[in-house]
């Protein structure tokens, strides 16, 4: 693909491609955000920015959550396309589910290699944080979140039991 994709960190100047996207799930019918975020969204946005921030540099945070950067794939400076949450280090409960690196394309996205293209570039923020060895995880019905993991050289590690 010739496209412009980046990671970027979600600005003000971004509600109306975030508006965009969660129209998108909304037609889908995929409920992606918890209504309290939802509601940010759409009316605090200002809010959730700094939220994001302080997530990343690790302020505030509640009992058993770590510092993570969440990263937005931007296509061609107009699009928002996913979500890359990348967790600076892990607890015992991430180790087994969730992992370093979670992530999701918008449904209109789908199928076109931006989620593999998206979790390269997530690896090498993973790297820049220091990360040597990332764990990422997915769950069994989940055949197309696992073909991403193998494409960017992932191996499976466990299956756990649902």
């Amino acid at each position: 693909m010739s496209e412009q994709l980046a990671l970027v960190r979600l600005e003000m100047s971004h509600q109306p491609l975030m508006l965009d996207l969660l129209e998108d799930f909304q037609a889908a019918g995929e409920p992606q955000f918890r209504q309290d975020i939802l509601e940010k969204l759409q009316t605090d946005f200002g809010l959730v920015v700094q939220q994001f921030k302080r997530e990343e540099a690790g302020d505030g945070l509640p009992q058993g959550k770590v510092p993570q950067s969440t990263l937005w794939l931007m296509h061609e400076g107009s699009n928002l396309l996913g979500r890359v949450s990348l967790r600076h280090r892990l607890t015992p409960d991430l180790e087994h589910h969730g992992g370093h690196i979670g992530c999701f394309i918008r449904p209109s996205a789908r199928g076109k290699g931006y989620g593999t293209q998206m979790l390269a570039l997530a690896l090498n923020e993973a790297c820049n944080l220091g990360l040597s060895q990332v764990l990422m995880t997915c769950d069994v019905d989940n055949p197309a979140s696992a073909r991403v993991i193998e494409k960017n050289g992932g191996v499976l590690a466990s299956q756990g039991i649902s």
